[in-house]
Parts: structure tokens; sequence; C-alpha cells
């Protein structure tokens, strides 16, 4: 593996990716990992003063857990986003703290159903990539 910089790097002077490195290592067209920027708020690539995408190591990282989660574990994007979040912290279950206990019920079948619809269009967004793959 070629390094860059010294082997006593600093936080400051950690290793940064190009897109097509992280493409390659992880077997993905860049185009997939410029949609998974859009659908995935942890994956946040710095941008280069020549407005490059750079992945820290923390970015290659979050790509190849995200590509296991959907390629491998069967999740859909909005499933892997949840199961990512809710490893990260609580703070996906705020809203449903805040509900008043009353109309519980009626949130949470209007939330089950956009969820539903939610992950449906994740689903067929999947389909769609994969067959631009083709």
């Amino acid at each position: 593996m070629a390094s860059h910089g010294t082997a006593t790097q600093t936080a400051t002077e950690e290793r940064l990716y190009r897109i097509g490195e992280v493409s390659r290592l992880a077997e993905l067209k860049p185009f997939v990992l410029r949609y998974w920027e859009t659908e995935f708020p942890m994956l946040e690539p710095v941008k280069s003063p020549s407005g490059h995408r750079m992945y820290r190591q923390e970015d290659v990282d979050m790509v190849l857990k995200i590509k296991r989660l959907l390629y491998d574990e069967g999740f859909t994007i909005a499933g892997a986003r949840r199961h990512l979040r809710e490893q990260n912290g609580p703070s996906g279950a705020a809203g449903a703290e805040s509900m008043p206990s009353g109309s519980y019920t009626e949130n949470a079948a209007e939330l089950l159903s956009r969820k539903m619809l939610l992950d449906l269009r994740d689903t067929l967004r999947a389909f769609l990539t994969l067959l631009e793959r083709r």
C-alpha cells in the first residue's frame, strides 16, 4: 500500500482518497458513491480547493459499511440509513418521544405508511441504479 506522508501522520495529515480510488477500493462506480452522498448524511467527503471529493478513512469505512448493508445484508437505502443512524446514537428516536400520547396510534399509522412509501421509493431507486450499471 502506498503511504501518503510519514508513518507518524497526525489527524490533520490523514490520508485522503479521491473518488476514483474509493471507487476501485469498494468496487463501485463513482456515480453510485455520489448518489450515496445524497442519501447518507453521515457520508460527507471533504472538497479540495479545486472542488474534488476527498474521502477520509472514516468515509471509506462508511462506504464499505453501506455497501455491505445494501448488497450483502439486503437493506433498502432507507433501512440502511436508519440502521447506521441508530448505531451512531439515539438521534433518530427524538421524533417519536416528542409526540403527544393521545395521537400516538394515528401518528404511528401515518409514519408506518410514510415509511413504507419511502422504502418503496428507495427500493425502486436501487433497482434503477442496478439497471443503469448494466
